[in-house]
């Protein structure tokens, strides 16, 4: 089962599963908007994969135990959850206004209680089969990046629910991987949320060298075949993680240097 399934990572991990298990690779596709769904869909089936599409908005609980019910009425259980679904934002906190802090809510309904929700909702058929759980998260929730204290703050939540559950998990043997992305090469930026809460429509963060999405899910895939604790992607990822505890003004000067000139704190 994957969570936001309808383009960028998502999309390609789909592809990528249908591919390399052809007739065998039984897919839950889950997202907002159907009419992406179905072309991914399309794709899959045509590597003979049986897939199923379920429109989901992960940031109603009811969608999520929803979509839960529908893949075990369709399989009759659940390997595999990928918690992929995820939105982004890049605003200056002193560049927002009070009324429109409530989309820093809808942030973390998404990103957090998303993944929280479906997990929960799949937690006994993932017992049952000893499966995995992956949850895709990002860089910013490793390090905190300036313009981003919402999408930061989400994925920092994510890693403590998911390394907390890691742990409880650990004897029945249901494995917990965290991804941590960096800059990939998908629209996800552009869709985010800006200040005053609407759709950005660009980056706030330099793409030079952006991960091919191809790479990143291949990356993904490896370690959730391989029940790995966590994926850190980049070079520059490791590192960071690293000097955060040595030298924290370094990665705060690193992290200010991949904004955009134009959305610099002032």
């Amino acid at each position: 089962m994957i969570t936001g399934a309808s383009e960028g990572i998502g999309a390609e991990l789909a592809r990528q599963l249908a591919h390399t298990h052809q007739s065998q690779a039984q897919l839950v596709l889950a997202a907002r908007t159907a009419a992406n769904l179905a072309s991914v869909a399309q794709a899959c089936r045509e590597a003979q994969a049986q897939v199923l599409v379920v429109p989901t908005d992960v940031s109603d609980p009811a969608q999520c135990r929803a979509l839960i019910e529908q893949a075990v009425q369709q399989f009759g259980g659940i390997d595999t959850l990928i918690n992929n679904a995820g939105v982004s934002a890049h605003a200056l906190f002193s560049d927002v206004r009070s009324e429109d802090l409530h989309w820093y809510e809808s942030v973390m309904r998404t990103n957090f209680w998303g993944s929280v929700w479906c997990t929960h909702a799949a937690l006994p058929h993932l017992q049952a089969r000893r499966g995995r759980i992956v949850a895709v998260s990002s860089l910013a929730g490793l390090v905190g990046v300036p313009g981003r204290t919402a999408y930061s703050a989400s994925k920092f939540a994510m890693n403590g629910f998911f390394e907390a559950l890691r742990a409880e998990l650990k004897p029945q043997g249901v494995s917990v991987t965290l991804a941590y992305p960096g800059v990939v090469d998908t629209r996800i930026r552009y869709h985010g949320y800006n200040a005053r809460g609407e759709a950005a429509g660009r980056s706030g963060l330099k793409e030079d060298g952006a991960m091919p999405v191809a790479e990143c899910a291949r990356l993904i895939l490896a370690g959730m075949q391989h029940r790995q604790r966590e994926v850190v992607m980049t070079t520059r990822g490791k590192l960071g993680r690293w000097l955060k505890l040595l030298a924290p003004g370094v990665v705060e000067r690193m992290a200010l240097a991949a904004l955009q000139d134009d959305v610099q704190p002032r």
